[in-house]
């Protein structure tokens, strides 16, 4: 196979840390805008709209 000069990967050194932190945001702000969905499927249920 051809050799790209690729430096060698060792599993479990990459800082990860940027990512989780990008992960937890994403998974925040799901759940707000679920509950918001909710909240007004419910406000819309409760004025007949």
């Amino acid at each position: 196979m051809a050799d790209h000069n690729q430096p060698e990967h060792a599993h479990g050194s990459m800082d990860i840390r940027e990512k989780e932190r990008t992960f937890a945001g994403f998974i925040r702000m799901s759940v707000w805008v679920v509950f918001i969905t909710i909240a007004v499927l419910i406000f819309m249920a409760l004025v007949n709209a």
